[in-house]
């Protein structure tokens, strides 16, 4: 999904994720909290006018990839203890605790990509749905 550096952009990217989750009876509480985080800061410190930033979804086997793309490859997030009484720095606090492992790459230049995987136990298939073997 491609959408625009703002934070009700990032909202949405949020909810579009639970909803693609949902819709392949995924589970979508850790990662909804996972998705918010890195497109909260791709709208707030990568955002470049006229430039978009990219959620991508990966399921691979039990596993979840959750991808965020933004073009502001000289700005990578930094995990650190925040400060008492801090209002913000926790978010990639957050990620941490909730994934199983997240990082950054770099993309074509000026892009960079905040990446996290969670873990997951995949669904059996559902013998009702369409394609599926019997009678």
């Amino acid at each position: 999904m491609l959408l625009s550096c703002t934070p009700r952009r990032a909202r949405l990217a949020r909810l579009l994720a639970v909803n693609a989750l949902r819709n392949r009876a995924l589970p979508d509480e850790r990662a909804s909290h996972v998705v918010a985080e890195p497109a909260a800061n791709a709208a707030i410190h990568g955002r470049v006018p006229g430039r978009s930033f990219r959620l991508t979804l990966y399921v691979v086997g039990g596993t979840l990839r959750i991808e965020v793309a933004d073009t502001r490859g000289d700005r990578r997030p930094v995990l650190r203890e925040p400060g008492a009484g801090a209002e913000s720095g926790l978010g990639l606090l957050l990620v941490d605790a909730l994934a199983d492992r997240w990082g950054t790459s770099e993309g074509c230049f000026p892009r960079k990509t905040v990446w996290a995987e969670i873990g997951f136990t995949a669904p059996e298939p559902d013998p009702t749905r369409s394609g599926a073997v019997g009678d």
